[in-house]
């Protein structure tokens, strides 16, 4: 049953108001507004048979919402994320005055599994771009400018920790030969700056010199052009060139994502003795706890490492 016309169009202006305030006080990008919009029509779609808007619902509707989710087979991660935005939006009605309680406060939080990240290893990077630096030989011009391209990005991606975002979004005038580091603009459109290793500048030296290739017949403003709509190379078409790439070098295409060499880059970092902070610093975390999983991912490691190999471990001690 569908929402009364009144009804309708309150949640519709609560939302957008809602959505306005996100993206002038946080700088969400679209993608994340669009995600609390949906997440913000599936609450309402709801309690619509009910014929309760947003701006009314009680904490055994948002109960009956999560306990909702579950059975339709929803994971904790999902519900746990439509939870958040509900509670911001409850917060933000709070706030303005248009409600005087959280109906959010009192429902629990789905449990969430800890989920580490798989990590590439540090030979399967070295196997990568090893791949990624053979190219087409020097007289097939475009080719050997895709493979160059591919190169530069992928030093980027594990070389510096970018999002696959950041790094597609690259403007050319963040590349400068005279400096070591990188301008990156990052999320809520915060600026850092990024280190750019001996072998990142020699990749992005040898792309620039064909970067022209990749223009279409005009100026462009981003480092890595494109003939497509958006002006640039995609997270999508990155993704299908690195699956490629994976299979060239004997690696499971699956296990292979421009999101996998951010985490190689940091966990390799650490296993080196870096500063936690640091790593915070260069991924653009805004809270050390998102870093922190990586030293969890080394404790993982250190475990299977010890109860595969030492004589104490499990089966492998020898009977007295």
């Amino acid at each position: 049953m569908a929402a009364e016309p009144e009804t309708a169009r309150r949640d519709g202006a609560a939302i957008e108001a809602f959505l306005e305030m996100l993206a002038a006080e946080r700088g969400l990008a679209r993608n994340s507004i669009d995600a609390y919009r949906r997440d913000l029509a599936r609450f309402a779609a709801h309690l619509a048979p009910r014929r309760v808007g947003l701006e009314a619902a009680e904490t055994t509707d948002l109960r009956g919402f999560m306990a909702a989710q579950h059975e339709a087979g929803v994971s904790a991660r999902t519900a746990a994320r439509r939870l958040s935005c509900l509670r911001q939006f409850y917060g933000f009605l709070l706030s303005e005055g248009r409600r005087d309680d959280d109906p959010t406060s009192p429902v629990d939080t789905p449990a969430l599994p800890r989920a580490l990240p798989g990590v590439l290893t540090e030979d399967e990077v070295e196997r990568l771009l090893a791949a990624a630096g053979n190219g087409p030989p020097a007289g097939a011009s475009r080719r050997r400018a895709d493979g160059l391209r591919l190169r530069a990005m992928v030093e980027l991606l594990y070389g510096s920790g970018l999002r696959v975002s950041e790094l597609v979004g690259l403007p050319f005038q963040a590349i400068s030969a005279e400096t070591n580091s990188l301008l990156v603009r990052g999320k809520g459109d915060k600026e850092r700056l990024v280190p750019l290793g001996a072998p990142a500048r020699r990749a992005l030296q040898a792309y620039i010199a064909v970067r022209e290739d990749h223009l279409a017949g005009a100026p462009s403003r981003w480092l890595f052009p494109s003939r497509g709509a958006s002006g640039h190379i995609t997270r999508h078409r990155l993704a299908q060139l690195l699956k490629g790439l994976a299979r060239t070098a004997g690696i499971e295409p699956a296990r292979v994502s421009p999101h996998a060499f951010r985490h190689a880059f940091a966990s390799h970092l650490l296993a080196h003795g870096a500063d936690l902070r640091a790593v915070q610093k260069m991924l653009g975390h805004a809270d050390i706890a998102t870093t922190e999983i990586y030293t969890h991912v080394l404790d993982e490691r250190l475990k299977r490492l010890v109860q595969a190999g030492h004589p104490l471990a499990g089966g492998s001690r020898r009977a007295e």
